[in-house]
């Protein structure tokens, strides 16, 4: 039987969090961590240089996010196996995510309880999601999701712009963007503009 490492690349922009990691894998026979990275250009840059057996990659990122940089790694190695470590349970963002590559799904809050048995089952070809975080998908599952151009108004919403000033922005009328704001409060379930803004947060629609 072979007793050759499970190859580790760490990729956080906190580096306490992946001293924690390195910690943690320091104490495993069966792991090691190869190389570190601090942002998602760094990682796509490691990942090149070192070919590691799975990656553990944060989502919010200085330079290039999580999600942009499995799907550069994806395109380049499709065999890649990649877990995303994140404080974030929205389904929006969850999805992006696996959709991008991922094949694990790992809350911050778990590291110490779950994060080796979750690396050494996708190591072995398998996908690992929390329940709490599959629970969150499923119950949005059949949601009707917003259009691009929601997402920007959302977007503006969420910085404090009335539908005056998000009209300019967008180059749209006022009506037009009354419309927007009707069917992201509708397709949200949301009761007024600054519950749409929460729960968009929430679900990983938009970042603030």
């Amino acid at each position: 039987m072979s007793t050759r490492h499970i190859r580790v690349l760490a990729v956080d922009d906190h580096s306490l969090l992946r001293d924690g990691i390195a910690k943690l894998l320091a104490a495993q026979p069966d792991m090691e961590l190869i190389a570190e990275a601090s942002n998602g250009r760094e990682a796509i840059e490691q990942f090149r240089i070192h070919k590691p057996d799975v990656i553990l990659m944060d989502l919010q990122m200085p330079e290039v996010n999580g999600v942009d940089a499995i799907v550069a790694i994806c395109g380049e190695f499709p065999r890649a196996r990649i877990i995303v470590l994140t404080t974030y349970t929205g389904d929006v963002q969850v999805l992006r995510a696996l959709k991008a590559g991922a094949r694990g799904y790992l809350l911050k809050n778990l590291l110490r309880k779950e994060l080796l048995d979750t690396i050494r089952l996708v190591h072995a070809g398998q996908k690992r999601i929390p329940p709490d975080v599959a629970t969150e998908l499923a119950e949005h599952a059949t949601d009707e999701s917003l259009s691009e151009r929601e997402i920007e108004v959302l977007r503006l919403i969420s910085g404090g712009n009335a539908n005056k000033e998000i009209g300019a922005r967008l180059s749209i009328t006022e009506e037009t963007v009354k419309g927007h704001v009707k069917n992201i409060l509708s397709k949200l379930g949301a009761n007024d503009r600054t519950h749409a803004v929460t729960l968009g947060l929430k679900r990983g629609i938009i970042e603030l």
